[in-house]
């Protein structure tokens, strides 16, 4: 618990003064946490087979390449080129032709590096867009991902009976849903008012702020699902206590992808 504790701390002594500083500074450091995420992505699925070097480090470059091209987009000119995808897909399936390859590296493997490029991708740069357009959209969508995460842990360990989803997170209960979805909702609702635009309809804005806790909650079963199918507890051990990038950041991505849906509602 104390590791756990003290890794949460400097993971706020880092992140804070970086989301509230904005710009270059916090592209640079979501660009990293894409690479760790993508690297997590990979190293999971070679629990089953280990892919070629160079398709690793394509993997990367591509992911710094593509965080290049966000920078000053926000959530309102946010685009991902053609280009960039037709040639993402490009660099994974055209190897699979090589002769030398073709023991190491298949079909399946590039489908997998695609999909996982392109989600890291866009997931990531849409938590950068966001913050580029504001602040206050930022941290709206991230107290509702902190505060449901908390309020579900909190209210499935005094009053949990009925699991959720046993066969994917055994811990997870129906009654710590409820609580951190009403709570999340809430305190989340509550900000969005008070220091963005109280001129919203309360009801539209609850119903979002509603929706968008639930997503992030299914978000955190999508990541977990991964997890079981490969056999391990955690992403990687990269933040003591707590696991890997994914770990930590998995409802906040899916917050982040359903926040884009419904945005202009709010």
């Amino acid at each position: 618990m104390k590791k756990r504790v003290l890794s949460a701390i400097i993971m706020i002594l880092i992140f804070v003064p970086l989301l509230f500083m904005g710009g270059i500074l916090f592209d640079i450091f979501m660009s990293l946490l894409a690479l760790g995420a993508m690297h997590e992505l990979i190293k999971i699925r070679e629990k089953k087979k280990e892919f070629p070097i160079i398709v690793k480090i394509v993997s990367y470059l591509l992911i710094v390449f593509s965080s290049i091209l966000i920078y000053n987009q926000n959530i309102y000119n946010y685009t991902m080129s053609f280009q960039l995808i037709a040639f993402i897909i490009l660099m994974f399936l055209l190897p699979i032709l090589l002769k030398n390859m073709k023991e190491d590296y298949n079909i399946n493997d590039a489908l997998y590096l695609v999909g996982s490029l392109l989600f890291i991708n866009i997931a990531f740069n849409l938590i950068v867009v966001v913050r580029n357009y504001s602040l206050n959209y930022l941290i709206y969508l991230l107290l509702i991902t902190v505060i449901t995460d908390t309020f579900a842990l909190i209210t499935g360990i005094y009053i949990g009976k009925n699991k959720l989803a046993p066969t994917i997170s055994p811990n997870k209960t129906i009654e710590g849903f409820m609580g951190g979805t009403l709570m999340g909702t809430f305190v989340a609702t509550t900000f969005y008012y008070t220091a963005i635009d109280s001129s919203i309809s309360i009801a539209i804005l609850l119903l979002t702020t509603l929706f968008l806790s639930v997503v992030g909650q299914l978000g955190d079963l999508v990541f977990s699902s991964i997890k079981r199918t490969y056999n391990v507890k955690d992403f990687s051990n990269l933040i003591p206590g707590h696991g890997g990038i994914l770990d930590r950041l998995d409802s906040l991505i899916f917050v982040a992808l359903a926040f884009i849906l419904v945005m202009g509602l709010i």
